[in-house]
């Protein structure tokens, strides 16, 4: 096999990352060099040109289905369907092929996947909608969207799985409004353009051009977000979830966590990557003279959770997670340790996770019990198994399906001190 080469190929699996798995030369008992093709479905036969050759594997790109999955259905993002050229399909919805309760079927399965292989075993999970309200095609849930801005000025989303700008007529998964701006814009500085669209409706663009002119940076607008009966103060370039009943899906599936819990008097509650003091909220009502602590690396959304959450016993650090723990587990005091031992630690890392150094300096803190909020699957397993060789047990993990038409997924993981 070489790059270049087109080759027919029976697709059996997904794997995490949105892609799907073959194998080339699959004969009797010899498994078959494996390749990974996207757009495609477990079940399908289809034509495929070679993109990549590494040793073990091989990457290829979809030019037509020979036999299609019952699963399939027309491309959400019509611009991304196998009829248009590999090179001119936007990214960002590479799951938009497939019937909606398929994606949620496929997205399990790499969770469970995860979980067997990362995770020292397996166990029973879920991939729940984000609300009943849902668009029934997957479309519509972005209030947040991204673009990019060329040397040529042409502003639009990269192409899949490349740098490269495609200019696009319609963005199906944005609400109307973002595609209404989106669509409106003209010729732009090269850089990096934000569409935004918090709680009153009103979209914001924010333009981060390459070159910026001299002077100082103007000061970020601020917008406010609602869930439930409080208000979060964020940048609008901020980070915020971008499904637009994301934040309150996952502030509804952490309360009802935190409802199975020991609601210990005093306790002390660690809010780890807190952002702007969403899920602290909720640690804040759990218990008689609970105490939580914050922590985020980001100085504006420390400060901007200190104002979200200032009627509350919370305290908002701006540290780096890595480095308040070293210090944490180090320097606390037996009663401070006590405390904590009480409490429930919360952590909603980056995509990355939160690394065995983290998980190590929870684990030493021994809080009784770990909420774990994660959007990668991969890295969320990896980070239960050695909670799991530290003594805490895996008690359940719930799939929130809050980035439809794309592999993407967050899901809950509840750890109990064994």
């Amino acid at each position: 096999m070489q790059t270049g080469d087109i080759v027919e190929l029976d697709i059996t699996g997904v794997a995490h990352g949105g892609v799907f798995v073959a194998r080339y030369g699959q004969t009797g008992d010899e498994p078959g060099f494996v390749v990974f093709v996207p757009d495609t479905l477990p079940g399908e036969r289809v034509r495929a040109r070679v993109t990549q050759v590494k040793k073990s594997f091989a990457r290829a790109e979809l030019l037509d289905v020979v036999d299609a999955s019952p699963h399939r259905r027309p491309h959400i993002w019509r611009q991304a369907d196998v009829d248009q050229a590999p090179e001119r399909r936007p990214g960002g919805a590479d799951f938009g092929h497939i019937q909606l309760d398929q994606q949620r079927v496929l997205k399990r399965g790499v969770l469970e996947d995860a979980f067997a292989r990362f995770a020292g075993g397996s166990v029973p999970v879920t991939i729940e909608p984000a609300g009943a309200d849902e668009d029934p095609s997957g479309a519509r849930w972005r209030t947040r969207v991204g673009l990019h801005v060329d040397a040529e000025g042409n502003a639009g989303p990269f192409a899949a799985r490349s740098h490269d700008v495609v200019e696009v007529a319609d963005h199906p998964l944005a609400t109307l409004e973002i595609e209404q701006a989106a669509l409106a814009l003209g010729r732009e500085q090269p850089g990096r353009i934000e569409l935004v669209q918090p709680a009153d409706g009103r979209v914001r663009v924010v333009r981060r051009p390459e070159r910026r002119g001299r002077g100082r940076a103007p000061r970020p607008e601020v917008v406010t977000e609602q869930v439930g009966g409080r208000e979060f103060r964020v940048d609008a370039a901020g980070f915020w979830q971008v499904h637009r009943l994301a934040a309150t899906a996952l502030d509804a599936a952490v309360r009802d966590v935190l409802a199975t819990l020991p609601a210990e008097s005093d306790a002390h509650h660690l809010d780890l990557y807190g952002g702007v003091g969403l899920f602290a909220a909720a640690l804040a009502d759990q218990g008689d003279r609970a105490r939580v602590t914050t922590v985020e690396s980001a100085a504006r959304a420390t400060q901007h959770a200190r104002d979200n959450l200032a009627d509350l016993d919370v305290e908002a650090v701006t540290a780096r997670v890595e480095r308040f723990a070293d210090v944490l587990a180090a320097e606390a005091t037996a009663d401070e340790r006590a405390r904590i031992s009480r409490g429930v630690t919360l952590l909603d890392p980056p995509r990355s996770g939160a690394g065995e150094q983290v998980v190590q300096r929870i684990a030493d803190l021994d809080p009784q019990a770990v909420v774990y909020v994660a959007c990668d699957p991969v890295a969320l397993a990896r980070d239960v198994g050695t909670f799991r060789q530290r003594g805490y047990d895996l008690d359940s993990v719930r799939g929130l399906d809050l980035f439809p038409s794309s592999h993407h997924m967050e899901a809950v993981a509840v750890l109990r001190r064994s």
